[in-house]
């Protein structure tokens, strides 16, 4: 295809500001943005100001309908009745995370997705991480790699937003949002009926808004795990304790809204390198992801570190 892939975009909240709505802008040789659509109308209506787009929706079937070459879904809740919808309308699909609310749900996209021949993308983005994807190339030579742990510290978005010119706008129809938190009250009831309140939000909040990066990342690394050791789970404090093959994991995230300063390490022990991931706030534009690789040689005291700026394109 020579011409720029024709978007949509579902969603005009923050994260569609800071980060996606910007980059079609910078990449302009590849996409167009044709469509946006949000719940709020002044909000949408702004966006597309600034972006020079004239087809503005606050429903995301009348995008959807636009026949569009792209579905970016950047709501929040699930984002399986658009995204299912956008495929079956001949579209590939992008979505922000979570991918869905259920497994159900995710099975039906996938399933759309094939049945229509479309591409359906997750935005886990530290996947393509430059220095993520660097980690992996040196991961084959840190020899057996004993035990992983992985350390997030939470910290309040607001001073890390701040600098960016964000539209508002009136913000939904009450209503609408009133019966949307019913909605995902009930996929949650059904999915787990047995639960208490803490352990439903934190499956919501904890596991599929926050920890999603972390166990994505794994994935990447490691694969699958054999084995669950562990969970302890709290609105302010989750730890795992996981083993994948001969590998074991730690796993720590921390709320600690009193500091703006978010903190996510990722240090894989190996026999023969230790390797070490820094990840700076999600909402810093460019700021690059710092790898630490820790060589030592057998049998004497002598040991190295070399500290790798692979990318600033994150």
């Amino acid at each position: 295809m020579n011409r720029p892939l024709r978007v949509g975009v579902v969603g005009c909240g923050m994260i569609a500001q800071i980060m996606h709505l910007h980059h079609l802008a910078e990449l302009d040789d590849r996409f167009r943005l044709e469509a946006v659509c949000d719940l709020d109308q002044r909000l949408a209506t702004a966006c597309a100001n600034r972006y020079g787009v004239s087809k503005v929706f606050t429903d995301w079937n009348d995008l959807v309908a636009e026949s569009l070459d792209v579905v970016m879904v950047l709501t929040s809740g699930s984002h399986a009745p658009p995204a299912i919808a956008a495929c079956r309308a001949g579209s590939h699909v992008f979505v922000e995370k979570p991918m869905c609310l259920t497994v159900a749900e995710g099975r039906e996209m996938v399933a759309a997705a094939e049945k229509a021949s479309v591409r359906l993308m997750v935005g886990t983005m530290k996947r393509y991480d430059p220095a993520y994807v660097r980690l992996l190339e040196l991961l084959p030579d840190a020899g057996e790699v004993r035990l992983v742990r992985v350390t997030t510290l939470e910290s309040p978005y607001e001073p890390y937003v701040a600098a960016y010119p964000l539209l508002r706008g009136d913000g939904p129809p009450t209503e609408v949002i009133e019966r949307l938190r019913a909605d995902e009250a009930r996929v949650l009831a059904d999915l787990l009926p047995e639960a208490d309140e803490n352990t439903r939000y934190c499956y919501r909040w904890m596991l599929l808004d926050n920890l999603v990066h972390e166990l994505n990342m794994l994935r990447g690394a490691l694969g699958e795990p054999t084995r669950i050791n562990f969970a302890s789970l709290d609105r302010n404090v989750v730890e795992l304790s996981l083993t994948y093959g001969s590998t074991e994991c730690h796993l720590s995230w921390v709320d600690l809204p009193g500091m703006a300063r978010y903190s996510q390490e990722l240090v894989f022990y190996g026999l023969d390198k230790r390797l070490t991931l820094a990840l700076p706030s999600p909402y810093l534009r460019n700021m690059p992801t710092e790898l630490r690789v820790e060589t030592g040689q057998p049998g004497t005291p002598h040991s190295g570190q070399t500290i790798e700026t692979v990318s600033y394109q994150e």
